[in-house]
């Protein structure tokens, strides 16, 4: 089954933010507050890790800069924003305002951020190899309990947005092999990992930076080396 991979993740995560929800019940505000903080840190690290996957910086300035231009454009933060309200008047009562688009936007960057959703995505839907997915299934699977016990029930629901991103890459794998190349991977992680940065101060209440607005950029390194091969092609001789 192509998809099996990216249903057992998008289940290992709700079933993980499942758990975490059940858990934070039971937890104080103090300690809430603690743990949020001490995961915004290790979200820092895994952000700070992931950026060194750069191979070119000038491609990932271009591409954050050109990703957030289009991002704000279209206005992703408030678009999510508004959808988080509307989830937080039916589901959320008498929860921090805005807290399901604030756990729905850091779990969905932290799932779908990194090689092995783009390389088990690609495995899953050419090969039939699921190894690297039962993989980042069990590690989601925590990491959603984690992030579920501080950010709430917008965790869980970022399991539509791995359903269908990985979901997409796996269903297109035959045409995306050829053009997901190992460096065009790496850019895209680095990118996407200054995004998990972002993130991360935002936790602390370092800064109020719209993230969701510079989600595009993760994906501009696919046009920039495109750019690059066309233009070698039409005036490399």
């Amino acid at each position: 089954m192509m998809f099996l991979g990216t249903l057992v993740n998008c289940f290992a995560v709700i079933a993980g933010s499942g758990i975490g929800l059940l858990v934070k019940k039971g937890i104080s505000e103090k300690i809430s507050t603690s743990i949020m903080n001490a995961l915004a840190l290790c979200v820092l690290y895994i952000g700070v890790n992931g950026a060194f996957e750069c191979q070119n910086v000038l491609v990932v300035i271009v591409s954050m800069a050109l990703g957030t231009f289009i991002g704000e454009w279209i206005d992703l933060d408030a678009r999510l924003d508004g959808l988080g309200q509307r989830l937080e008047n039916s589901l959320g009562k008498g929860k921090e305002k805005g807290s399901i688009s604030s756990g729905f936007v850091a779990a969905s960057l932290l799932f779908c951020v990194g090689a092995m959703t783009i390389v088990g995505s690609l495995q899953s839907g050419i090969s039939g190899n699921h190894e690297t997915l039962f993989a980042k299934s069990l590690i989601d699977g925590i990491a959603g309990m984690v992030l579920a016990s501080a950010l709430g029930i917008g965790v869980m629901l970022s399991a539509v947005f791995v359903l269908v991103y990985q979901g997409l890459i796996t269903l297109c794998a035959g045409f995306l092999e050829p053009v997901l190349t190992e460096v065009i991977v790496c850019e895209m992680t680095a990118v996407g990992s200054l995004l998990v940065v972002g993130l991360s101060f935002n936790m602390l209440k370092i800064t109020k930076i719209k993230v969701m607005n510079s989600v595009p950029a993760m994906f501009v390194p696919i046009a920039v080396y495109w750019g690059i091969e066309l233009f070698n092609y039409v005036f490399g001789g």
